[in-house]
């Protein structure tokens, strides 16, 4: 079975076995875990922050960065298509008493003019703006990558009003090694931001939300409140420390396949994908051209081999990883083919 549905399918390494084998195992809710230390100071070091916190996902460490910055209250502005939004089980609301207000966007990229006109300051009739939140790579737009250029003048426009921004970059380093820059790079354009060790990097479980020294000591108070101390996680975090030191390197060997995955299936019905919207790992299929719906067409591949999620009624994702070879990506294209 070809399994295109996610890369939190991804397995282990043989080397972040035996680390997991060889991690310390002290109380990291207590005095600390010393493997988990370890990968907080790495993940700092690589997001050019001061601190980070281990979590369990990247919805923990989102919710934890709400809550953080916010402090329960006020409104947050974010992309309308954010993850955050629109796949997190409305936590922006019920567990951090936030208000939100979706921005409109490209790609991604929140309307600057919209941004401007939405921030606004605590008067008695409304919250103030406690927190802005960017997406990159978003999730929702096919994986696509913020431009700098957006990032700096979202942070810019932030400062000026004196409000924090939070990035959830789950799959930051697909979005760095699109963009051809190192992750503190992208991270220079935000207060805080979380990525995720168990997707194409492939450890098995874990978020590290990372920024200043101040605000991560505030988060673990809130990361405690949400469940996510973790006891003895140093063979969790073992494993995500190798995922740092030897997985960030090949992503772009994953963005190689879904280019050819676009590529075939254009081919196929240039109406199914183009491969210019393809930036990192994710491909969106728009299927509505077929008459079909995207659960029919997911139940049509799986009985070919291939498993892939629907994004919606009329779209699929497909979503490459370090287990999806060329061969694998044909044999992709050729199932689509049978099953229009």
């Amino acid at each position: 079975m070809i399994d295109l549905r996610s890369d939190t399918i991804t397995r282990p390494t043989e080397a972040m076995l035996e680390s997991m084998r060889e991690a310390s195992y002290g109380d990291d809710s207590r005095d600390g875990d010393e493997t988990v230390m370890q990968l907080e100071a790495l993940a700092a070091e690589r997001t050019g922050k001061e601190a980070g916190a281990f979590m369990p996902s990247g919805t923990m460490t989102n919710l934890v960065a709400v809550l953080t910055h916010t402090q329960r209250g006020g409104e947050v502005l974010l992309e309308q298509g954010a993850h955050i939004l629109n796949s997190e089980l409305g936590g922006i609301a019920s567990l951090s008493g936030s208000f939100h207000r979706g921005i409109a966007g490209t790609r991604g990229a929140m309307d600057l003019g919209q941004l401007r006109e939405r921030i606004r300051p605590m008067t008695r009739n409304n919250f103030a703006t406690a927190l802005i939140c960017m997406e990159t790579t978003h999730n929702a737009a096919g994986g696509a990558v913020l431009p700098l250029a957006h990032m700096q003048a979202v942070h810019a426009l932030a400062r000026e009003h004196g409000v924090p921004v939070h990035t959830d970059g789950a799959r930051l380093f697909n979005a760095a090694a699109a963009l051809n820059v190192d992750a503190k790079t992208i991270a220079q354009h935000t207060d805080s931001v979380c990525f995720c060790v168990s997707k194409g990097l492939s450890a098995p479980v874990g978020s590290v939300l990372c920024g200043s020294a101040a605000f991560i000591e505030r988060a673990r108070a809130f990361r405690r409140l949400v469940g996510g101390n973790m006891r003895q996680a140093g063979p969790l975090a073992a494993a995500g420390i190798v995922a740092l030191n030897t997985m960030v390197n090949r992503l772009k060997e994953d963005h190689a396949t879904a280019q050819r995955l676009a590529a075939g299936l254009q081919r196929i019905d240039a109406r199914l994908a183009d491969p210019r919207d393809v930036e990192t790992n994710l491909v969106r299929v728009d299927i509505g051209c077929s008459g079909r719906s995207a659960a029919q067409w997911s139940e049509a591949l799986h009985g070919k081999g291939v498993r892939v999620s629907p994004a919606s009624a009329t779209t699929l994702r497909f979503v490459t990883h370090r287990h999806i070879g060329a061969a694998d990506i044909d044999a992709a294209i050729a199932a689509v083919a049978a099953c229009r």
